[in-house]
């Protein structure tokens, strides 16, 4: 890369500790700075990855003068970081926000500030993900698929208090989150969609303030129609889909090994194997790797060097957090 440049990240969780370390990856020369309202993050922070640390957002950007925030807070606050930010003009990279209630203010307040906006959608950079959409925007024939992704909401952090983790709050719940990350990828490969059945139901002894389980039924405007069960009750996460019609078999268990399609002639599944190298964090579940975050950060920086570069916006973001409000109501 060219100048060297100072990047903030906002929220020092799992997440905000991920974007560093990957960034460090991407390019040693990065100035990284942290910012958390918790001294014990901060404190494993600054020893883990030997960076400033700062508990006040404003005194880090006063002292530091970055160019770029990495928002990686829970999205109840992304909003008010947002615009703290854009103000000062720092480029944003923002995790999941799943609230849509300011997205048209940010995109106006970005414009007037040329502030670039990048949002995250991390499956629409997986291989996999990307050979499905090119598969299904290619074909002609109608196809039906059922998705299954779920996993039990104490096992998504263990090291933490569930009740203190953002899925826990209606607003930003685990549902809703799994939702977003899926639905993305889901309209890109098959289609917007022209109807759509919720059954909402729950499994779980958690006392949550939301269903812990959904079934939805879509069709889509290609004519192609799935089952989609999303749940935060699984014991195994599982990310299970599988895609057919009379000329398509397609399988995929969300592992870089699990994407197979059926050999017609041999009667066989056939593995496609579309990884060279897989990046994976113990802490996570096998269906969870570290290359379309890295990805990711690839592809902001090059949108920041002016190419056209992101899969995913905040208009189409207005898009989806909507049909979740209907998925949800």
């Amino acid at each position: 890369m060219g100048r060297i440049m100072n990047v903030i990240i906002i929220g020092l969780g799992s997440m905000g500790k991920r974007r560093i370390r990957l960034l460090k990856q991407y390019d040693p020369n990065l100035n990284i700075i942290g910012v958390d309202g918790r001294l014990d993050r901060l404190q494993e922070v600054g020893e883990l990855f030997h960076i400033p640390v700062y508990k006040d957002l404003n005194d880090a950007i006063r002292k530091e003068k970055p160019c770029i925030a990495f928002i990686c807070a829970s999205p109840i606050g992304h909003y008010d970081i947002t615009v703290q930010c854009i103000k000062q003009g720092i480029h944003i990279f923002s995790e999941l926000n799943l609230i849509n209630e300011n997205h048209k203010q940010i995109i106006d307040l970005a414009g007037k500030h040329r502030i670039q906006l990048f949002l995250s959608s991390t499956l629409l950079y997986r291989k996999e993900i990307q050979y499905l959409v090119a598969k299904l925007n290619g074909i002609e024939q109608k196809v039906h698929y059922r998705y299954h992704v779920g996993q039990y909401l104490p096992d998504w952090h263990p090291w933490e208090n569930v009740n203190e983790f953002f899925v826990s709050d209606k607003k930003t719940n685990g549902c809703r989150e799994l939702l977003a990350i899926e639905l993305p990828w889901i309209l890109k490969a098959f289609g917007d969609l022209k109807t759509v059945t919720v059954i909402k139901d729950t499994l779980t002894s958690l006392n949550l303030t939301y269903p812990d389980s959904y079934i939805i039924v879509m069709e889509h405007d290609t004519g192609h129609k799935g089952v989609l069960n999303v749940d935060v009750a699984s014991r195994k996460a599982t990310r299970n889909l599988e895609i057919y019609s009379e000329h398509l078999h397609l399988f995929w268990d969300g592992t870089p090994n699990g994407l197979k399609t059926f050999d017609f002639e041999n009667k066989e599944l056939v593995s496609l194997l579309l990884y060279e190298n897989v990046q994976q964090d113990s802490n996570y579940a096998d269906n969870i790797i570290e290359n379309a975050y890295l990805e990711e950060i690839r592809s902001f920086f090059r949108e920041m060097g002016g190419a056209t570069e992101a899969l995913y916006s905040y208009e189409e973001d207005i898009h989806i957090l909507e049909l979740i409000n209907r998925i949800e109501a």
